[in-house]
Parts: C-alpha cells; structure tokens; sequence
C-alpha cells in the first residue's frame, strides 16, 4: 500500500501534503521521547524526495497570487541596482585588485591593474560609464571569470582566492553542490593556464607560504568539523601533502593564515571559549612551528605581529583580565599570559573585538553602547612613546555600522573602512591616519531617485522581564507613521533577530527592503541576547542555561513596539534564519498572538534532537552554545523546555514560512520539514504553514545575483500579504 507521502500529485495542490506518522521512539535520562517524523531525514528516499517536492507545489499554489508582486519586486531590486558596476580597488603589494558586475550575468569577475609606484595609494578611478566589453581600467587583467565557472552548475560558489606574494599565480577556490566542500586550483596568470594542482574536500581557501611555493589548507572530518591543516607542495599529488596540525578535541576546530607583515603564518585552534595559536617564523622556518600559548578552559586570545617602540611584538586581544577583552603585547616567542603587558587595557564598557596591526598604526575594533567603533593608535618609533595617539573615528548618525574593510598592506598610511546605516547604503572610505582626513571613495549606487534624508531611522529600548533594557534598531520611510489628524498611526513592522554565538545584527542598508519601505511598512532588529550587540555579557545572558533571555527579549521588543503605538500583532512580521530560526520557533510557541506571519529562514527548529546526536555536523563543537542533552539531564531538561519542535502545542499559530535547502551542512533540511509537519498535526486555528525547499543550494541558499533577488522577492511578497500591503503601490514608483 502507497504511504500519502509518496503520491504527491495525488492531491488537489490546493491541500497540503501529509506527512504519515510514523513514531520513533527514545530513552534519554528516563524520559520518552516519540518522534513521528524522523523518518523525513533520509535524504536519498525518494518517498521524502516526492514529500518535499509535493510540499514545493503546495507552497507555489498557495502564493500563485502573488506571483505577480513578486515579479514586480525583483523588477525593483534589479532598477535600483547599477548592474554594470565594479568595487573599490584595493592594493595588494604592485597591483590593484577589483571586482566587475556585468548586466545580464549572475556572477561578476575579478580583475586587476598595475599599481604606479610605491607611494600610489590613491585607488585608480574607471571611466564613467564603463562597457562590460570593455577593460574597466587601462591595463585590466582578467583574473577569474566566475560566469565561466559557473557554467553547468545550478549551484556556483568562490570559495576564496588568494595570489601569491609574487603576484604570478592565482589560487582559488569552488564550491558546485552547496555544501561547502571547496576544490582548490592554481591558475598561472601569465600564461592563463591551470596547473596540475587540484585539492578537495577543502573549507573556505588557501594560504599561501612567503616564497610562494606552498599552500596551506583546512579539511574537515566526518561531522564537519574543520580540524586538520594540511601543506601543499606544488607539483605534487594532494595524496603527498603533510599533515601540519591534526585537533583531536571534538570541541576545537583550526584554521590557518599569514599576518599582514607577512613574517609569520599562523594556525588558529578555538572551541566557543578557549583558543589556543601556534606560528611559524618565515624569518627563522628552521625552527617550525611554535606554540604560543598552550590552552587553558575559558581563555580566548588572537595573535598578530606588529612593530612598537622600533621592536618586533605580538598583539594579543585576550580575555585573561576581564571578560570584554584587553589588547597586550608579547614577545616574539612562546610566551604564557602573565607576562602578556597591556597596550589597550580592559574596560568594562568596552568590548574589543578584533586588532589589526600595520607599520605605523594599529587598529582596534570594538563596540559600546551597542554601536560599533573605529579606534586608531599611532605607533611612535621609541621605546619610551610607542603609541603617539589614541583616538576615535567619529560619525554622528543615531544608528550605524562602522568597520574596516580590505587592508592588506603593512605599510599602507590609510585605513580603508565601510560605514552604513539603515538608510544610507554601504559607503567605502580611505582614512588617512597622518592628516586625519576621510575620503570618500564609493557610495553604493541606489538607482530610481533614491534619497536617504526619505527614511527616518530610531534607536528604541524595550524593557525585558527581568529589567534589562535590549535595544532596538528602526527604519521606515519619513512621515510613514502620521495620520490625517497630525498624530502617528502604527504601521506594518517587519521584525528581524539571531541572538546566538555572540554575533551581532547590527544596523544595514538593503535594496530589497526598499521594497517594503516604500510600500509603508517599517523593518526592526531586535539585539536581543546572545548576540554581541552589548558586549560579552549579552552573550553569556543569552547562551547555555539562560538561552530563554534570547527568547523573552525578542518578545518584549515585540510588545514594545505595539505598546508604543509603532506597530500591531496582526501587521507585525517576525523573521530570523539558522538559529535566528529557532528564535522563531520558540516565539511562535511561547507568544503566537504577537505577530502576523512568522518567516524562519534554514531554522534550528529541532536543536534537541540535533545536539542529542554528536554524529551529527557541529554538534560537539556546538556544546558549549547550547549545553550536552545527552552527559547532562539538566540540560537535558532544558533544551527540551524551549526546543521548538518539541513544544508545538494546540494552538492557534500564525502564518509561518519555513525556508530551507537541501544540502545545507549546517542546520539540515529534515528539521524544517519536521517542524511543518509536526505543525500541521498538532495546532488548531489557521494552520497556515508553508515549507519551500531549494533543491540545489545549501546554507546561504541560492547562487547567483538575480536568483538570489528572485528568492528574496518570493519572501517580501509573502510578508507583504502577511501586512496586508500586497496591493499597494511603492511611494515612489521606479522606472
């Protein structure tokens, strides 16, 4: 007899597909658990092929209406985009590297120019108007063609690339499935050929040595773990690479880089709170390499070489004196934390994030108040003033978003930086550190008359359970909230959050939202938690034992908009995606009357059966996030108290949109899929859910720029007829 899930042309597409229960049945710390959708996780049944395709068709019929709006919108996204355009160059030791985008083409290209001497820190600029046909810039060398690369394949991802110190070759790495197995060539760019090198099964790219004769590379094991670093020597068979540094630990991964000054290749092995650094002294290679630090549970530090007071240090940022981090300095030799001096010492109202040291300044990375910040020292010559000058790059706007961006050079006097808000698009800068003059260099086009001083943007603060004030970041169109009598009116608000492994949301500029902007509805994010947004004890506050703060913050930024008349439930979208998803999850089981729709984008929606199985990719390394179910019945117990999937209750959910891909390593396929089903059985009321799933693509979903934009669309469209604005017009209809 057929099971339903196998038949999915049987049904009118108009009905959802059933998912059959089939019960699976547990023991973990004297507690059952049955599961009836388990059966979804193999991949390669076609019966759970048929079921996810049937649940495709499902979703396509239930949005055929907006079919129409979400061609509109992509016909947006694509007016407001300069589709022929080329990036900043960026120098890198006699040349100028760039990146091309041609109209009409998914991918784009990277290119480069001859620099015109040592002092040429001015990035040349292209002719106005640049044909695709034609060289951006006098001497352009085409370095990858990536619409080349990607021909055949449904899927294309550039890994990395990287040129060698004598700037002849080019090795570069791909990605056709979407599973973050990269293979890594080598191109000649002076003949254009491939040489023979070819390595697998790689994550993310490749490093070059100082002589440019060796790669260095990192390879996962079974569970996806990036744990071992590997040498390549080329013109040798990948089977003859040396095994450089194997991490047994489950909890630790590695990877490997070169500091700017170029003296030092590092290897970087770090669990979610320990790290631990070994180098190799291209000055001194005999003498290979060199441990650091050795680890001790619950310091985390980060090495980079710099030159202060005329002697050659290292810079660590290390947590050893306060959990916000310190910047000190090292010797240039194995040297333990005791004697690590302070250069930039810790501050509780400062959380420094990263360094970046350069011959006559360094760089510091940090955060307060929720925004982030740009520090600059000036590095004197003398032992006795090593730092000169310590001081701030300031920008006035209420909510932004500062960092640096491509600065490979050592000896480069600038500082090139990025800067956005929610309403001013990404903008690159040079900031020279002698005159302190900030130029800038690019300011990414918005085409249609686009104009930032039309959108108004706020810094809100909502007020937790517990008291604690979680900040919240607002744009919508100037004057959207007024009404006919002078007042303000709420509007459709689309609320985003992540709040996990202390990463921060913070604010950005998107042409896609444009499209929500300008039909009247605002766009929130709510740092909740578990980010970084507040420094070190907003992730702790939001991790482990108290990852229900992650929840209970997004809720009250919820309820503050709607109390503060900014917005209402029904008109209120929420959205996250990874384990922004399982933060959907759970507000949908803990406050389902708060929103209108619910869009949870690749969600971690069933994160205990997940960490209940250390088979799985991540899972081990994930244990300091999330606890270990499976040593610990108090974690145990927790996890299974907020784990969406394991609380989908009788009641009336709102809308929900679960997006997903089928060769996503990182939160798989069957979770979502579960999640839906378990969804459909088990609510009352609507019992609105839909699950669309790329059926070649992984984590970041879709490749390519206009399959991308089409992908984002689809969602918009869904969130706008979630608002009820599927019918209205933009304010100010484009071209």
């Amino acid at each position: 007899m057929e099971h339903p899930a196998t038949a999915p042309t049987s049904p009118a597409p108009t009905a959802p597909p059933t998912a059959e229960p089939r019960p699976a049945t547990t023991e973990v710390h004297g507690t059952t658990r049955v599961d009836d959708y388990e059966w979804l996780r193999e991949k390669d049944s076609p019966e759970v092929t048929a079921y996810l395709e049937a649940e495709n068709a499902y979703t396509q019929a239930r949005t055929a209406h907006l079919a129409d709006l979400r061609q509109t919108i992509f016909e947006e996204i694509k007016a407001r985009t300069l589709e022929t355009d080329l990036s900043v160059p960026t120098r890198i030791r006699g040349h100028w590297y760039y990146s091309r985008s041609y109209e009409g083409l998914e991918y784009g290209a990277s290119c480069r120019v001859p620099a015109l001497g040592e002092d040429d820190w001015s990035p040349p600029k292209p002719a106005e108007h640049c044909s695709p046909t034609e060289p951006a810039l006098p001497g352009e060398e085409l370095l990858l063609d990536l619409n080349a690369l990607a021909e055949g394949h449904d899927f294309f991802s550039l890994g990395g690339s990287s040129v060698s110190p004598d700037a002849g070759l080019l090795a570069y790495s791909t990605d056709v499935t979407g599973d973050e197995r990269y293979t890594v060539r080598v191109k000649d760019l002076a003949s254009g050929e491939l040489l023979p090198d070819e390595i697998t099964g790689v994550i993310g790219g490749a490093t070059w040595n100082r002589e440019g004769t060796d790669l260095y590379y990192t390879t996962v094991d079974d569970s996806w773990r990036a744990d071992k670093i590997w040498r390549h020597r080329l013109g040798t068979a990948q089977a003859e690479d040396e095994l450089v540094l194997h991490e047994t630990d489950g909890r630790f991964w590695v990877g490997v880089g070169r500091t700017r000054s170029d003296r030092f290749l590092v290897i970087a092995s770090g669990s979610k709170t320990t790290s631990e650094y070994h180098y190799l002294d291209a000055d001194s290679p005999g003498s290979g390499w060199q441990l650091f630090a050795g680890r001790r549970e619950g310091l985390e530090y980060s090495l980079d070489h710099c030159v202060l007071g005329g002697q050659d240090v290292f810079l660590v940022l290390h947590n050893a004196t306060g959990p916000d981090f310190e910047i000190g300095t090292a010797p240039v030799a194995p040297t333990e934390p005791q004697r690590w001096e302070p250069l930039v010492p810790h501050d509780p109202a400062v959380r420094l994030e990263d360094v970046d040291a350069f011959a006559g300044h360094v760089v510091v990375h940090q955060r307060s108040e929720g925004l982030t910040q740009l520090r600059i020292l000036e590095l004197g010559d003398s032992a006795e003033q090593p730092v000169t000058d310590d001081y701030l790059v300031r920008f006035d706007a209420e909510v932004y978003t500062v960092g640096s961006g491509s600065n490979p050079n050592f000896r480069q006097p600038t500082v090139r930086l990025g800067y956005t808000t929610m309403a001013v698009p990404a903008s690159v800068y040079d900031y020279d550190v002698r005159t302190r003059d900030l130029t800038l260099l690019r300011r990414t086009p918005v085409l249609g008359g686009y104009d930032p001083a039309d959108y108004e943007e706020h810094r809100l603060w909502a007020t937790a359970d517990d008291g604690e004030q979680v900040p919240i970041s607002i744009v919508c169109r100037r004057g959207a909230r007024e009404d006919a009598g002078g007042g303000t009116a709420p509007i459709p608000v689309l609320l985003y959050g992540y709040g996990a492994y202390e990463m921060s949301m913070d604010p950005y500029f998107s042409k896609p939202r444009l499209s929500l902007l300008d039909r009247g509805a605002g766009f929130a994010i709510a740092h909740v938690r578990g980010g970084g947004e507040m420094g070190r004890r907003w992730y702790d506050d939001g991790k482990l034992a108290r990852k229900q703060n992650t929840f209970s913050d997004f809720i009250a930024c919820a309820r503050h908009l709607v109390e503060t008349g900014w917005t209402r439930p029904e008109v209120l979208v929420a959205e996250g995606a990874s384990a922004g998803g399982l933060l959907m999850g759970a507000v949908a089981n803990q406050a389902p009357e708060l929103f209108g729709g619910v869009v949870a984008g690749v969600p971690f929606v069933d994160a205990l059966t997940s960490m209940l199985d250390s088979t799985l990719p991540l899972t081990v390394t994930e244990y300091d996030e999330w606890g270990n179910p499976e040593a610990d019945p108090e974690v145990f117990a927790y996890l299974s108290g907020y784990s969406p999937y394991d609380n989908v209750a009788a009641v009336d959910y709102p809308p929900i949109l679960a997006e997903t891909s089928l060769n996503d390593t990182r939160v798989l396929y069957v979770e979502p899929a579960k999640w839906i089903a378990r969804l459909r059985a088990t609510a009352t009321g609507r019992r609105d859910f839909l699950l669309r799933t790329e059926m070649a693509a992984g984590h970041g979903g879709v490749s390519g720029r206009y399959k991308s934009w089409h992908d984002r669309a689809f969602t918009l469209a869904w969130i706008l007829d979630r608002m009820g604005l599927a019918e209205t017009p933009p304010a100010v209809p484009l071209p």
